[in-house]
């Protein structure tokens, strides 16, 4: 049995690695502060999520792991929430999305509601 839970310990590290890689990657490499912050509530969120579960798996203690579920827990409710408000305070003071962007929803309600 502690053969099964050290490999499946191993992927899902090697797996978290790779999300949080991929985060680290697009907040580097992508144009505007929107996307970059998608990269990283998404990519970023899953991969923790992953590396906390193994570390609750690994230690083979009730207590651990239910500690770690709710670390997971805790990730999936405040990292949406937080990446939305920031994207919004950016929006309202005045970062624009990229050219790249083909509809600003946000920009076209505004027109909307001017008129």
């Amino acid at each position: 049995m502690t053969a099964f839970i050290s490999i499946l310990v191993g992927i899902m590290l090697i797996i978290g690695a790779i999300f949080a890689a991929g985060a680290a990657l697009g907040i580097n490499r992508l144009p505007d502060v929107y996307t970059r912050m998608h990269a990283a509530s998404k990519a970023g969120t899953l991969g923790s999520g992953l590396m906390v579960l193994a570390l609750g798996i690994y230690s083979q203690q009730w207590d651990d792991f239910m500690r770690a579920v709710a670390t997971v827990c805790f990730f999936l409710l405040t990292a949406p929430v937080s990446a939305h408000l920031i994207a919004r305070a950016a929006y309202v003071v005045g970062y624009r999305p990229c050219k790249e962007t083909s509809i600003d929803e946000l920009h076209m309600k505004k027109k909307n509601d001017d008129a």
